[in-house]
């Protein structure tokens, strides 16, 4: 049994108490209360009454700390303490459709001295249906349960299957990223969206996606996987090689030959 801090037991304990409520609900998809919240963007009774558990066990084990909470925005703590950032189900179109393909995802983020938000520390990415629980400790490595991750070991684009988000309705920017696809597949052996980003980088971590890119992803979108990809070997930078992917809202993840070689792709598409 590997030994982990006590936030990862909190966040443990946080997403599977949400997760039988999200998998009833899934079962019963169409008799769901959906609500419209923006162009292509929808809320779920199940996501909101998700997020409300999490935050109730999250509160309960650290009264003090914020939050930055998908469906209800940003919740001041004490200045000096870190803050949680959730995404109670991550995939809420898969979930509304039907398709088995969802998650939910906590992120621990600390303070810098001057008080401004700093490095991802803790991260989880749980899949309800499969019970499986993606986990990373900021220089403890990456977990599935109890096995250690590692990143793909491929060094080739013509071997590797690549991830990535596809824009639509009131989300990206289509013409950019057709200028990215348009450069990358015909050097790779496959690319897949499959529709919620944390567990796309979560399978990065896991080397079942060999790489991935994407943009305009929130912070709940990305934070945990992040991290998860980091400490299983890998990189993950914005598409200018640098260490502001939430600032820009962009992301390319892949061990170092994928990431280096996907991030010059990236780069001269965008400059041609």
């Amino acid at each position: 049994m590997v030994s982990h801090s006590g936030l990862v037991t909190v966040m443990q304990k946080a997403v599977r108490k949400a997760a039988p409520r999200l998998r009833r609900d899934f079962g019963e998809v169409e008799q769901l209360q959906v609500s419209k919240k923006g162009p292509g963007d929808f809320v779920t009774m199940a996501d909101k009454q998700a997020e409300q558990t999490i935050v109730e066990e999250l509160r309960q084990a650290r009264p003090d700390w914020g939050m930055l909470l998908e469906e209800f925005g940003e919740v001041e703590g004490s200045p000096t303490k870190p803050r949680w950032i959730v995404d109670p189900l991550d995939g809420t179109s898969n979930f509304l459709h039907g398709i088995p393909h969802f998650a939910s995802s906590i992120a621990v983020q600390e303070r810098k001295p001057d008080g401004s938000w700093g490095d991802i520390s803790h991260g989880m990415v749980y899949q309800p249906l499969t019970d499986e629980s993606f986990w990373a400790e900021k220089g403890r490595g990456a977990w599935l349960h109890d096995r250690r991750l590692r990143v793909s070991a491929r060094r080739y684009l013509d071997e590797s299957v690549i991830g990535t988000g596809i824009p639509h309705v009131g989300r990206s920017d289509p013409a950019r990223w057709s200028r990215i696809y348009n450069a990358l597949a015909p050097e790779v052996a496959g690319i897949r969206r499959f529709g919620a980003a944390t567990l796309d980088f979560a399978w990065v971590a896991a080397g079942r996606l060999d790489a991935f890119w994407e943009d305009d992803l929130d912070p709940w979108d990305s934070a945990a996987g992040m991290l998860l990809v980091r400490e299983a070997g890998g990189f993950v930078s914005d598409y200018r090689g640098q260490d502001r992917m939430l600032d820009r809202r962009e992301y390319i993840a892949g061990n170092g030959d994928l990431h280096s070689k996907l991030h010059k792709f990236v780069a001269r598409a965008l400059r041609d």
